[in-house]
Formats: C-alpha cells, structure tokens, sequence
C-alpha cells in the first residue's frame, strides 16, 4: 500500500518536528499538520521560519526546505482528515487529576476526542497511528471508538512511539537508534505495518526499524523511559552517600560508566531528572502494575520517582541551609 497523503493531529513538540522530517526526506507524500490552536499554526506558517513555535537545532532549516512544497499547516482539521490514508495522533496525554488513576494513569480525553472525530469524517479506509506516549491497551480504546461508527469504513491502528530528546530531537530523527513500529498480527495489520515501514525506509536503515504487536510497542516506550530515570535515580542515590564519605560522584560515575555493559550516558547526578516524560511514563507503569495486581512491580518503579523527589528536597534543603537557614 503505498502511502500519498499524511494528516498529523497535533502540531506540539512531538507532531511538528516528526511530521517535518518526515515531509523532507519523502517529498513525494503530501504531510499536512492540523492543530485547533490557530496561534500555533499561525507560528508554523509564519513567513520568517525562525520563528516556529518550536526551538529545536536543524527544526528551521528542515521546515524552510519542505513547507509549501509538501507541508502544510492546518487549522482545518476534517478536510485533513478526510483526504489522509494514514493518520498520525500527536496530541497531549496529562496525568490525570481527577477521578479513577487520578496521580497515576494518564488522561486521554485528547486522544479519545482525536478519535471520535477521525470516526464521525472519514469515509475511506484509514491507517490510525498512535505517536502520543499512552499506557498500554489504548491502541484498543481507539479502536473500540473507530470500529464501532457503523459507516462501513475500516481501520488499521499502528503504535509507533517517539523517542526524542530535548536539545537533539532533529538528530534524533534523522539517525534514531530504532523507529518502533507495533501492529495487529493478522494480514490486514502486516500490510498497514508495511506501510509505515515504507516510510520510514527512505532514510533509516531497515535493521533499524522494529517491528512488533501493538501492546509490546506501547509498553517498550514507557519502559525505555523508566529505564533511563531509573539510572538517573539511582546516581543520584548514590551522590547523597558521596557527600557523607567525601567521595567526588563524578569520579564514580566516570569509572561506572566506563564499564561497556553500564554505558555514560543518564549518570549525570543532578537535582532529578528533567523533561515532562519520565515521571509521567514511570507513573503511568506503576498504575499498569496496580491494575493487575503487580504490587511489587508497582512498588519498585514508584521508589525511583520517590528518590528523585528526595533528591529535589535534599537540594532545596542544601540551599536553606547555606542561607543560614532564613
């Protein structure tokens, strides 16, 4: 199936930057970036392309080359929609503050209501890929949304998770260490998989890109990240008992991270870990475990955002302290 007309929903830090890559290394697909926020577009069209919404190195550079040829920006989300055969949802997904996993699960109005608008305009065949990080099983929210319109149209719902950085997210779409892509493991899922492989291929090598269910691609995202804020949790649990023994944690992590099998990268100790997506994701697989009754499994990720909130008050603390306490 060979893929003409792309349409991203969400033009934040994950839709535009992606679907700008995207539209540059394949000028022969039509990628069109939707959001509701009209000031936001507003930024991504603005004639002077320095001053996109969105400061990432390369991003201006990439979105000067392909906008007007093959990019476009959009406040008109149904049109978008209708013309797409592959359909990206890239909007917000907040811990949720209320109600059922208040503190814990995340809130995916956003992606329901995403969802509910793709069933109530299409009527062509669609390809659904999920680009927000969600807990695992939302691939099946959106699909009960979809399949159940009764207008006759089918879909397909890819899991294809982001693994961008802050600073590096154009390098890291250029070059990624692995682009995930999870499907439905009948004949149909194959194709629409395929179909997104395609893509992808015109710049990243095919060993590179991954392909699994649906549910492992959801999960591996979420792991990834706890992976990575647990080692900087767990440097940062050592540089308390450091300042106690008169060790120097720089020198430690200096020699652990020499070790090949440990690596240097995520031994920075610091005041905690930064970024919106760690806490959130870690906090999104403690509810997983809860829900199905994996309290250890909960318990044991839950203890590394509680060493990185104690890190964030011993700092505060350190910082009283040499004011004399006032």
């Amino acid at each position: 199936m060979k893929i003409t007309k792309i349409c991203c929903i969400g033009a934040g830090y994950v839709g535009g930057p992606t679907m700008a890559v995207i539209a540059q290394k394949c000028p022969h697909i039509q990628v069109t970036v939707v959001d509701l926020n009209e000031d936001r577009i507003a930024k991504w069209n603005d004639p002077n392309v320095e001053n996109i919404p969105i400061y990432e190195p390369g991003l201006s550079d990439v979105v000067a080359e392909a906008r007007g040829r093959n990019l476009f920006f959009s406040t008109e989300v149904d049109k978008a929609i209708d013309e797409a055969e592959m359909i990206f949802i890239s909007v917000n997904t907040p811990t949720k503050t209320y109600g059922s996993g208040k503190g814990l699960a995340a809130d995916l109005k956003y992606i329901e209501l995403c969802a509910r608008q793709i069933a109530r305009v299409a009527k062509t065949d669609k390809i659904v890929v999920e680009k927000s990080t969600l807990p695992v099983r939302t691939a099946e929210a959106i699909k009960s949304i979809l399949h159940n319109t009764g207008n006759g149209v089918k879909y397909q719902i890819l899991s294809n998770p982001e693994f961008l950085a802050e600073g590096t997210a154009v390098e890291d779409l250029f070059q990624p260490d692995r682009v995930l892509i999870g499907g439905e493991t009948t004949p149909e899922g194959e194709k629409a998989i395929q179909a997104l492989v395609d893509i992808y291929a015109n710049w990243v090598p095919r060993e590179r890109i991954l392909t699994t269910n649906v549910w492992s691609s959801e999960l591996s995202k979420l792991v990834a990240n706890a992976y990575l804020a647990q080692r900087v949790s767990s440097i940062n649990s050592i540089s308390e008992l450091c300042e106690k023994t008169g060790a120097d944690v720089n020198e430690v992590a200096r020699a652990i991270g020499m070790d090949s099998r440990i690596g240097p990268k995520f031994l920075k100790a610091s005041v905690g870990f930064g970024g919106s997506c760690f806490q959130k994701d870690i906090l999104n697989l403690v509810y997983i475990a809860k829900s199905y009754g994996l309290h250890e499994v909960a318990d044991y990720w839950e203890q590394v955002i509680i060493m990185n909130d104690h890190q964030k008050r011993r700092f505060a603390k350190n910082i009283v302290t040499t004011l004399y306490n006032t």
